[in-house]
């Protein structure tokens, strides 16, 4: 052990006042490091939310065009339904029996 002198309680001062700061230094410090993460946090939690709102936006446009096309296709889609029905009734054999009676009447 060190003998007890003016220079020996200086070094012991100094050391326990460095210990006292780092002790003192402690609660800031973690506090900085929470208040980082936090804000680094609330970054990637803004981030996401502009990337959800890019994606929402392609999305919509996407509807909003599938939606003009069938609105534009309805009367094709309409035809063609009214010419596959016709076809498949009687419609077109009756149509033709008429005619040749028709055309036997003329005669």
């Amino acid at each position: 052990m060190a003998d007890n002198t003016p220079l020996n309680g200086q070094i012991t001062d100094a050391v326990t006042q460095a210990n006292v700061k780092v002790l003192g230094d402690a609660p800031a410090m973690a506090m900085g490091s929470i208040f980082q993460s936090l804000a680094h946090s609330t970054g990637i939690l803004y981030q996401n939310a502009v990337s959800a709102q890019q994606q929402n936006g392609i999305t919509s446009q996407a509807a909003t065009n599938q939606g003009i096309l069938q609105i534009y296709s309805v009367d094709t889609m309409a035809g063609a339904v009214g010419t596959a029905k016709i076809a498949k009734s009687d419609v077109p054999d009756n149509m033709l029996t008429l005619l040749t009676t028709l055309q036997a009447t003329r005669n």
